[in-house]
């Protein structure tokens, strides 16, 4: 569970996003943080019920990603980002690969799994195992109790074939994905339910085969 505090903390910045704000008010963030780190530390042990590459043992922080914004190439200079976001893969945060995310925000709060936007080597070598496993690609996202929780979005999809394939193959739309990450909403009241962690666990679940299959394609 999460204390609403740690909600309202999130709309503060949302509406102060300054750094004098931000620096008199210091004690608000600290306290958010360590909020969210112990939730952090109740859900990761549980994750090896998900994922048996991932640690028990992991370090919150190591999953707790910065509430501080990287401005440099942004034109949108607010300094600090207005959520608390979590990453549990292999390597932890930072790594360039398949995992799970959970996004923390008032009113738009969401966990999602799989590889956003792979650089150019894991997408080539992705859509290589999808050519040659699509029967086993499509089980995973055509299974009833994926189906009825997720979608592959195809948002950012190519409009044409990728070089090297077919535009009529039967599976050239799942070959112009350029991101396979699943995305499941949640309220702001589920995070003040004793049962959170465990609906993250079960969604978590459900989302793992599509993490091992775009994992083992990028070990390649």
């Amino acid at each position: 569970m999460l204390q609403k505090e740690t909600f309202n903390f999130i709309k503060a910045v949302a509406a102060n996003n300054n750094r004098e704000w931000f620096a008199e008010n210091k004690n608000l963030y600290e306290g958010a943080r360590a909020d969210v780190l112990k939730f952090a530390a109740s859900l990761i042990p549980r994750m090896v019920e998900v994922d048996a590459m991932i640690s028990a043992e992991t370090d919150p922080k190591k999953c707790l990603m910065r509430i501080y914004r990287d401005v440099r190439f942004s034109k949108n200079k607010d300094p600090y980002k207005t959520n608390f976001g979590m990453w549990f893969s292999v390597n932890g945060k930072g790594g360039n690969e398949p995992g799970y995310y959970l996004n923390i925000a008032p009113g738009a709060s969401f966990l999602a799994g799989g590889y956003w936007m792979p650089d150019t080597g894991h997408l080539k070598l992705i859509r290589q195992e999808i050519d040659y496993n699509p029967v086993e690609f499509k089980n995973i996202i055509n299974a009833p109790s994926f189906k009825s929780h997720f979608s592959m979005s195809g948002n950012s999809a190519l409009k044409k074939a990728p070089k090297g394939y077919d535009s009529e193959g039967p599976n050239i739309e799942l070959l112009k994905l350029k991101s396979f990450e699943v995305v499941m909403k949640l309220s702001d009241g589920e995070f003040f339910k004793s049962n959170i962690v465990d609906k993250l666990i079960s969604s978590y679940q459900i989302i793992h085969p599509l993490v091992a299959f775009l994992r083992e394609a990028v070990k390649q």
